[in-house]
């Protein structure tokens, strides 16, 4: 499937993103928020929405989604009204969500793009916070409903109608999961429906300024299934204006495994939620005080960081580009890169070895287990020449597996190099002194038998030889 905009017209994008929040407690009680569990026993008469139970608002929530809003260069507003948005469907047991609606608690701010070289600025309409419904799950001819997720704290991204491209909708998507794992406020785990996005798309004639009629795409569940799902209503729709049809306002749901978009309902407007103030809420509060000192904790964002580690530590862009797919690998980087005084080779470690430990486990970088300090060590005993790449490679895997001092595991395993130039000179003697025709042949002119040579000295010394040094004397002793 193409991701291009058929010629003659263009897309209008715009997404919507549902975001959990990393609060160990739900949005209006003080059930577990995480993941899974026994289906309906995480629940209480707040979440389970029985009469008479009241809900109470979870002061993280607000403060995490007003963290977001900052990061974002949002305004965040000093009061904010929570609102109840009425519909109904199986699991969602009160008939309504408490959300935010016309008082949200951010507005405006942006995230800046770039896809093939252009740079776009996508603007973010708002930000609020609700509430997740249950889960309905199907099997066969019966659905059950689990509501450990009902009550679970979201924030909703809303974008400004900023894109363009389906690689663009990617684009974005990545960079914000980006930002909000940065941020630690939602782990981005789209299979688990940490992170989910619906979108809005319609097309127009190419300098039509008028937006067509949109529809809405949802179970949307990888970053990968956005593209493509946007591809296939795009083309869709193109190819219906084309033959004089007309673009139904509706929901469609996408069908990964065939790759379309089925019709699911018609498209609610606002006036079918009937949206009203929750009247068992107060108004969300919050004073300058609060706002500065949320301010004051947004760190240094993923692109100026990774501007700044180009600049500050020589790297390459792919280079930065890796360290900053999450904070806590750009933070080991950093501590690296000052123990070793040598950022190109924390680096190569860091985005090699490290992170080839850390995915084939499936594991996080906050949780790998050798200390910043102990690499640094086992780094500088590459650079001094005590021990080749090679072997700091089999210290490394000992260190992960059994912990422990990169100078013990090198004196353990014999490891260190043999450096020493009256021990390695000796060694040259002995390799020339037992291949006289080879010799005759490389002062004869044949070059290429320089390597032979320091290979029969490395084989003479078991791989210990420090291969600057066998290098060295092998070309001195050869040319004299």
């Amino acid at each position: 499937m193409s991701c291009e905009t058929p010629a003659g017209w263009e897309a209008v994008i715009g997404l919507e993103i549902h975001a959990q929040l990393k609060t160990e407690t739900k949005i209006f009680c003080g059930c577990p928020a995480e993941y899974g569990g026994e289906p309906n026993l995480r629940t209480c008469p707040v979440c389970l929405g029985l009469p008479g139970a009241l809900p109470v608002l979870n002061r993280r929530v607000v403060e995490d989604a007003a963290y977001v809003g900052l990061a974002l260069g949002c305004r965040v507003a000093e009061r904010s009204v929570m609102a109840r948005k009425n519909y109904f469907y199986p699991d969602l047991p009160k008939g309504y969500q408490i959300s935010q609606y016309d008082r949200p608690l951010c507005e405006g701010g942006h995230l800046d793009i770039a896809v093939d070289g252009e740079e776009r600025r996508v603007g973010i309409t708002r930000i609020h916070i609700e509430e997740d419904a249950g889960k309905s799950v199907h099997g066969g001819e019966w659905t059950r409903v689990d509501l450990n997720r009902s009550g679970v704290p979201l924030i909703e991204i809303v974008t400004e109608p900023d894109l363009r491209r389906p690689d663009e909708a990617h684009e974005f998507l990545v960079r914000l999961r980006q930002l909000l794992t940065w941020l630690d406020v939602c782990d981005g785990n789209m299979e688990e429906g940490s992170l989910r996005c619906d979108a809005n798309v319609s097309v127009r004639r190419e300098g039509d300024a008028k937006l067509g009629s949109k529809t809405e795409l949802k179970n949307l569940n990888s970053f990968r299934g956005v593209e493509q799902a946007l591809a296939f209503e795009i083309e869709r729709q193109a190819t219906m204006l084309e033959g004089g049809g007309r673009v139904e306002s509706q929901t469609l749901l996408w069908d990964a495994g065939a790759r379309m978009a089925r019709p699911m309902r018609s498209k609610e407007e606002e006036h079918d939620y009937r949206y009203f103030p929750e009247p068992d809420l107060m108004p969300v509060v919050l004073s300058e005080e609060q706002l500065h000192r949320l301010h004051s904790f947004v760190p240094e964002l993923p692109a100026a960081c990774r501007d700044r580690l180009v600049a500050e530590h020589g790297l390459s862009l792919y280079d930065a580009e890796v360290l900053t797919a999450e904070r806590a690998l750009v933070r080991y980087f950093e501590l690296v890169a000052h123990g070793t005084g040598d950022a190109k080779q924390a680096a190569n470690w860091v985005t090699g070895e490290l992170l080839r430990h850390v995915k084939s486990r499936g594991e996080s970088v906050a949780d790998f287990p050798v200390e910043w300090a102990m690499l640094s060590q086992l780094l500088h005993r590459v650079a001094d020449g005590t021990i080749s790449n090679s072997a700091a490679k089999t210290v490394f895997e000992r260190l992960i597996e059994e912990g422990g001092c990169a100078d013990d595991w090198i004196d353990q395993l014999g490891l260190a190099q043999i450096s020493d130039e009256g021990e390695l000179l000796a060694v040259v003697e002995r390799v020339l002194a037992a291949h006289p025709e080879e010799l005759r042949r490389y002062r004869a002119g044949e070059r290429k038998l320089m390597g032979w040579f320091i290979g029969q000295m490395m084989a003479e010394t078991k791989g210990k030889a420090n291969p600057r040094e066998a290098s060295r004397l092998v070309r001195e002793k050869l040319d004299t």
